[in-house]
C-alpha cells in the first residue's frame, strides 16, 4: 500500500509520513521479467515473473484486453476487471491496482473487489448448521427445490466488503416461511455468492464505464454447476470455466515462460488458454430484476445491527 500509481515507485510521501526508511525496502520490479536466480535446492533457475495471488490468476485466464474480467470463487470471492492502461479511480468502494506490467512495457490496471463470504458459507452449513456432511453435498441439496423460495441469506457474517463496506452489517436470512426448507436455505447461500458477485461487477462497469462481454471463473467453487448456471442468470452474460482452474499456479506459470522466451509474447499466451465449459444466461430479464431487487431489499436488512 505504499507504492505510487503513477510512478510504479515508493511513494515518498507515505514513506515518510509512516516513518518508513527507503532503504529497507525492497527494489519494485515489473511483474514479468527476469528479476535474478533462485538459491538453495533451485540454484540457478531463473526469476521471471512475480504476481499477488488474484493478478496472478487474472494472468492465468489470459485477462489480457481492457474489459477482461475474472473472478475467484474460494472462501471468499475476488474480482478483478481490466481497465487496460487507464488507472481508473472508483467511487464505489472498489480498489484500483495494478494488474500486470511486462518488462519495460506499460502498467495495466484493473479494478479490484472482494467479497468476504463465498465458500465459507457453504462450510458454516456444514460445520455449524450440519445440514450437509460434505461441502460437495450442497448443491444435490440446493437442487431438491426449484428455487429460492424467496429466501434469502445475506453472508455478512463480520461485516460487508465490496462495495458497501459496513462494518456495522452481520449476517441475516431473510424470507421465511412455514414452507422454507433446508433446500431453500441451501439455495440462498450459494445465491448470495452469485449476488455479491454481481454487486461487485456493477460497481466495476459504473466506474470503469466498461459493459462486461463474460466472467471468466476460477476456484474450488466452479465445480458447483448450479451456481455457475445461476451466476449466468443474474449477470446476464456467458461465465466461462477454463479447462485449468488452478489459475494463480498456471498465471504465474505464464509470467515466467514469458520472461525466458518460451512464449513469444501475450498473444500466444492468450491462445494457450482453454476454455472448458460456457454457461450462458437464460433467465427471463424481469424475472433476474425481480430477484436482484428481493436481494439488495435483503442486503438493506442486514445494516445497522452493530450499534
Amino acid at each position: 500500500m505504499l507504492m505510487d500509481l503513477e510512478t510504479m515507485g515508493w511513494d515518498e510521501m507515505l514513506l515518510e509520513a509512516m516513518e518508513i526508511p527507503r532503504a529497507m525496502l525492497p527494489r519494485i520490479v515489473p511483474s514479468v521479467g527476469l528479476i535474478g536466480q533462485a538459491r538453495g535446492i533451485l540454484q540457478g533457475v531463473a526469476v521471471g515473473g512475480i504476481l499477488g495471488d488474484q493478478q496472478a490468476a487474472m494472468f492465468g485466464q489470459a485477462c489480457f484486453g481492457q474489459g477482461d474480467a475474472k473472478n475467484t470463487y474460494g472462501t471468499g470471492c475476488f474480482m478483478l476487471l481490466n481497465t487496460g492502461l487507464r488507472k481508473v479511480r472508483s467511487s464505489q468502494g472498489l480498489l484500483t491496482t495494478v494488474a500486470y506490467q511486462v518488462g519495460t512495457g506499460k502498467p495495466h490496471y484493473a479494478l479490484e473487489g472482494s467479497v468476504a463470504v463465498a465458500g465459507a458459507g457453504v462450510q458454516w452449513l456444514r460445520d455449524r448448521l450440519r445440514l450437509i456432511t460434505d461441502a460437495g453435498d450442497v448443491e444435490a441439496l440446493a437442487s431438491q427445490v426449484p428455487d429460492n423460495g424467496d429466501v434469502y441469506f445475506v453472508p455478512a457474517f463480520s461485516g460487508l466488503f465490496a462495495p458497501y463496506w459496513r462494518s456495522d452489517a452481520r449476517g441475516i436470512i431473510a424470507g421465511l416461511t412455514q414452507f422454507s426448507e433446508a433446500g431453500h436455505v441451501a439455495r440462498a447461500v450459494l445465491e448470495a455468492t452469485a449476488f455479491s458477485t454481481s454487486d461487485v461487477l456493477e460497481a466495476m462497469e459504473a466506474d470503469a464505464g466498461i459493459e462486461l462481454r463474460e466472467l471468466k471463473v476460477d476456484g474450488g467453487m466452479v465445480t458447483n454447476e448450479l451456481l455457475m448456471r445461476f451466476q449466468a442468470d443474474i449477470l446476464g452474460v456467458p461465465v466461462v470455466r477454463p479447462a485449468v482452474t488452478e489459475t494463480s499456479a498456471l498465471g504465474a506459470a505464464y509470467a515466467a515462460g514469458l520472461a525466458i522466451g518460451f512464449w513469444s509474447g501475450i498473444d500466444e499466451v492468450r491462445e494457450h488458454w482453454i476454455e472448458e465449459r460456457r454457461f450462458e444466461p437464460a433467465m427471463d430479464p424481469e424475472v433476474r430484476r425481480r430477484l436482484r431487487s428481493r436481494w439488495s431489499k435483503a442486503v438493506s436488512k442486514s445494516f445497522g445491527w452493530i450499534d
